[in-house]
């Protein structure tokens, strides 16, 4: 698979911010439980050594836990990251396709916890564990 083959599956991220953008381009897929990120690592996802950056693997971990918890509920809903975690435990490298799969563990009215693991094909990359708190639906009326 070259660098820039993506994954059957996968389609561009919908609903980006402009951080994001200049991240990606990001990938998902639908799965059973939500949404899998993707994202081809390229020489500006690396540190010195020609690994992907851990502030990477932190930045795909709050996109993508932030977007499963946003679209569990329709409409979807708006979320803040009120606490990250990341545990760097292997290697990913230019041209690999990291995938970050995440798992919905706890949603209450306020807060959400969410958990998130990363893969470079088989390589177990990374976890991480995050809490979103969930914002007030704001409802429209006409002035």
């Amino acid at each position: 698979m070259s660098e820039r083959e993506v994954p059957t599956g996968f389609e561009n991220l919908y609903r980006e911010s402009n951080y994001v953008q200049l991240l990606g381009p990001l990938y998902h897929k639908r799965d059973g439980t939500g949404h899998i990120i993707g994202l081809r690592i390229a020489e500006k996802h690396c540190n010195t050594r020609g690994d992907v950056h851990g502030g990477v693997l932190s930045s795909i971990a709050d996109t993508a836990m932030g977007y499963n918890v946003a679209f569990s509920e329709e409409p979807p809903t708006s979320a803040v990251t009120a606490s990250l975690t990341v545990d760097y435990l292997g290697r990913a490298a230019v041209g690999d396709w990291l995938e970050a799969h995440v798992n919905i563990e706890k949603k209450g009215k306020r807060l959400t916890f969410v958990t998130c693991t990363f893969y470079a094909g088989e390589t177990y990359v990374g976890r991480a564990s995050g809490v979103f708190h969930m914002l007030q639906k704001r409802v429209q009326t006409s002035i």
